[in-house]
């Protein structure tokens, strides 16, 4: 049963909200604004192939600039490979657990060659940041839309940023290719129904919608509003309290980049010249 517009926009603004339900309300939209993060799965409950085929089919509808389809991903079921995965990500088991990991990656090898099989001499172009940068966007939209797409079909998923924490461990676990770069994980499987998930709270739009132009300066009060109504989830989650202090953590120091303040060399040993 699709879940009501006032419920969903209760739940993912983490109060009554004052915003206006559309005329039409659908599945998708339901769907969308229920998405969480799912880190506990059965065991021994696969995901099967057709499944898979299904998700990678989702992903390829994204939109890709210019149609040119700079992402790949690898598909890891192999219990072993998972566990190493798991360790380069910052020891989250969960990476285990997960009967498929998918690491989805910004691929400019396979453009390159393309480009060299047309008779052109170089692949110049692949050598800017503009190549790098639609190659995430690529790989990004694409993800979302499997990720959407496992969601309705009654499967959990999170993301896994961790992956670059070590990239080059990452990129020689998979035998990727020079341009190929690992951007994020995906695990997927179906959701451990003993522990129950719930929808974090996001900003409130007035934090992040702006009308015309950008508003420098947004209400003080929003986020700190938003402050109030995060610690109360993070409280019934067992987690430690504050939005601000996690951003904080996050881009206070270089140590909150957990070893990702390296992208960039990373990124040219890939073969990302990012000129």
């Amino acid at each position: 049963m699709t879940v009501s517009p006032e419920t969903s926009y209760r739940l993912r603004y983490g109060a009554p909200t004052v915003v206006e339900p559309p005329a039409q309300w659908t599945a998708v939209l339901a769907q969308q604004l229920s998405h969480r993060s799912v880190r506990r799965y059965r065991a021994d409950d696969e995901v099967s192939d057709e499944t898979l085929t299904a998700l990678i089919a989702a992903a390829q509808s994204a939109p890709t600039s210019g149609n040119l389809q700079l992402w790949s991903v690898v598909a890891v079921r192999d219990d072993a490979r998972r566990r190493r995965l798991a360790v380069l990500a910052g020891e989250q088991d969960f990476i285990v657990q997960a009967p498929l990991f998918l690491v989805w990656l910004a691929d400019l090898a396979r453009a390159r060659q393309v480009t060299s099989s047309v008779g052109s001499p170089t692949a110049e172009g692949a050598d800017f940041v503009e190549a790098a940068l639609l190659s995430f966007i690529d790989t990004a939209l694409a993800a979302q839309n499997a990720s959407l797409a496992a969601e309705s079909l009654g499967l959990g998923t999170v993301f896994v940023g961790a992956i670059r924490n070590n990239p080059l461990e990452v990129a020689a676990e998979l035998g990727l290719p020079p341009n190929v770069f690992p951007v994020f994980g995906l695990t997927i499987g179906h959701p451990d129904e003993l522990v129950e998930t719930a929808v974090k709270p996001r900003l409130p739009q007035e934090a992040v919608l702006h009308r015309e132009q950008y508003a420098s300066e947004p209400p003080t009060t929003h986020l700190e509003n938003y402050e109030d109504v995060l610690n109360g989830f993070y409280a019934a989650a067992g987690l430690p309290e504050s939005w601000a202090q996690r951003v904080a953590h996050r881009f206070g120091s270089v140590a909150g980049l957990k070893g990702r303040e390296h992208l960039r060399a990373a990124l040219l040993d890939r073969g990302f010249q990012l000129r």
